[in-house]
């Protein structure tokens, strides 16, 4: 047991390969990118709005179609069921995202430069935690939006649970939740992360194979 350990930990150790390197950087573009993409649209139908309503949430804001005038239209429907405002206040998870996609970044290119194996694995331990966190709360942020209504409302309606992915019908609306180009970007990186991690470890177990072969070879 101590001698795979001790092998394991050594491939830990190991510095990237020149490749890997190279491969790493070029991720922490598509990285960078997904600041200015819309990460996520929320959209209504209804008939009184045949041509939809919908407003994109990005990194570090909110953003309704025809240059605002959708948001400003959903949040006065929002009103008469008693739902909070959706505006850039009631997202307090859009103030640290930033700093995070930033901090991904830097790690990244940090690793590329002068990281190991064992560094790899961090970032992308580092990059699902974000990635779930993140989610998670959206989730959670959608949940609090649905159940906390207001009580005084004109139109009583029961708490419920806005569509995460996918679409509901709620009353006459039909909602569609649905990630777009920014979460496709930090997907790429996510992907390619794994990838390398994936390919230094079927890389590490050819080499112990190899080395273990010499050895018998020798004895």
């Amino acid at each position: 047991m101590k001698i795979y350990l001790s092998r394991f930990y050594a491939f830990l150790a190991q510095p990237l390969r020149p490749t890997a390197r190279v491969l790493l950087a070029a991720l922490t573009i598509p990285l960078a990118l997904s600041f200015f993409q819309p990460l996520w649209r929320i959209s209504m139908e209804a008939p009184q709005y045949p041509g939809g309503l919908y407003l994109d949430i990005y990194a570090h804001t909110v953003e309704g179609g025809n240059n605002g005038q959708h948001l400003q239209e959903i949040n006065t429907l929002n009103h008469y069921i008693g739902m909070r405002t959706l505006d850039r206040a009631a997202m307090t998870d859009l103030d640290w995202i930033p700093f995070a996609l930033g901090a991904l970044a830097l790690f990244a290119l940090r690793v590329a430069a002068i990281g190991n194996v064992s560094s790899l694995v961090d970032l992308a331990v580092a990059t699902f935690y974000v990635s779930a966190f993140a989610f998670g709360r959206f989730i959670y942020t959608l949940w609090v939006f649905g159940h906390h209504l207001k009580p005084d409302a004109p139109v009583k309606v029961p708490g419920f649970m806005p569509a995460v992915l996918g679409s509901k019908q709620i009353a006459n609306f039909t909602t569609h939740s649905w990630p777009r180009e920014g979460s496709l970007l930090l997907g790429v990186f996510a992907l390619g992360v794994v990838v390398l991690v994936t390919w230094h470890l079927i890389a590490g177990r050819r080499e112990a194979v190899r080395q273990a072969a010499l050895v018998g070879a020798a004895t």
